[in-house]
């Protein structure tokens, strides 16, 4: 059984944020464009893009839809990195 990730700072994450961002360059959107989307401040985009705080799940589906991809790709992604 894996052990679970006590650190925002795991590879994993790291990982998740860095695909996010890739997401929304590839969107051509800004970090306030994503924020409108969503009905929240630039300052929510930036800070789980600096990993400052983490996304629940139903903000990652929510951030996701606002970028336009596929959670599910992004976790599987990310099941794959131990």
């Amino acid at each position: 059984m894996p052990e679970m990730t006590k650190s925002i700072f795991s590879g994993r994450y790291d990982l998740f944020r860095a695909r996010l961002i890739e997401a929304r360059e590839k969107a051509d959107l800004t970090q306030a464009d994503v924020a409108a989307r969503l009905g929240k401040f630039q300052s929510f985009v930036s800070k789980y893009e600096l990993g400052e705080r983490r996304l629940d799940v139903v903000e990652f589906l929510d951030v996701a839809t606002a970028l336009g991809v596929e959670p599910c790709k992004i976790l599987m992604e990310l099941q794959k990195v131990k």
